[in-house]
């Protein structure tokens, strides 16, 4: 009896130095905007699949400024964020690595399945100008528009605001600030008099308007038509290193699969 729980422990011992390290690692943390959530997921199932013996990356969503504070605090190994670095607000020694483009479009409901926006009229609804549906060209109801926005912390508004409107607007304080592009597409979708704006992965319940005579689609976005577009970023606290910069580096590599999943519904860059 004492020979065979001898044994066993020394059986036990050996096996614990066998398993491989790196099935003890903890998985990446990755979070932030909901714009890249998708493509991210998306990314890090791929990258699992390619590599097994590496834990899949958790990927959490939230908004692109949770990514870049998150990272900065040490609670995501990578911050995912729709919107460009900003010098003096964004925290010092962060690593931005564009990982692929993306499209907003501004939405409607399919019960008003607005063609087309010229930007003067976007930027009349989006700043209150225009707060009835019978005072804008091309609208199928009336009524008075209900106007849905991102709340500050959000890439796409801020991707929003510099693509369509000037530098001096502001999106009027009468609109629902919604905290995802989830939410905001949901909202759009179940009201008829909504008019709001998502990235290109949230708009299959809901009617994407043209901007300036272009269609809000990919094949515009990828071949330079379409204005509407801006880039997806992974963040890291100081450059990426150890299990995160493997991570980024296949998927900033340009690799065949790993393009053809960005080509789905964004944008390769690489």
């Amino acid at each position: 009896m004492r020979f065979n729980r001898t044994f066993m422990i020394a059986a036990i011992a050996v096996l614990a130095l066998i398993v491989p390290a790196v099935a003890l690692a903890r998985p990446l943390l990755i979070g932030g905007s909901t714009s890249v959530l998708p493509l991210a997921e998306k990314l890090a199932a791929a990258y699992h699949k390619q590599y097994p013996s590496i834990p899949k990356p958790k990927v959490t969503g939230g908004q692109s400024d949770i990514g870049i504070s998150g990272v900065n605090e040490g609670r995501f190994d990578i911050g995912d964020s729709s919107r460009d670095p900003i010098k003096g607000e964004d925290p010092e020694g962060l690593y931005f690595y564009k990982i692929a483009r993306d499209g907003v479009c501004v939405v409607t409901n399919k019960h008003n399945p607005l063609k087309n926006l010229s930007q003067e009229s976007v930027e009349n609804i989006f700043t209150g100008k225009v707060r009835d549906w019978s005072q804008v060209p091309g609208a199928s109801i009336s009524g008075p528009i209900d106007l849905f926005d991102r709340d500050g912390a959000s890439g796409t508004q801020d991707a929003f605001k510099h693509i369509f409107l000037e530098e001096s607007q502001q999106i009027s304080p009468s609109a629902v600030a919604k905290t995802s592009n989830g939410l905001e597409e949901q909202s759009v979708a179940t009201d008829k008099q909504a008019i709001g704006f998502v990235s290109f992965a949230y708009t299959r319940n809901v009617n994407a308007v043209g901007y300036n005579g272009v269609a809000c689609n990919l094949r515009n976005a990828r071949s330079g038509q379409y204005l509407g577009v801006r880039n997806f970023w992974m963040v890291t606290k100081g450059q990426a290193k150890g299990a995160a910069a493997k991570f980024i580096g296949w998927v900033t590599s340009g690799k065949r699969n790993v393009d053809a999943i960005i080509n789905s519904s964004w944008i390769a860059v690489h």
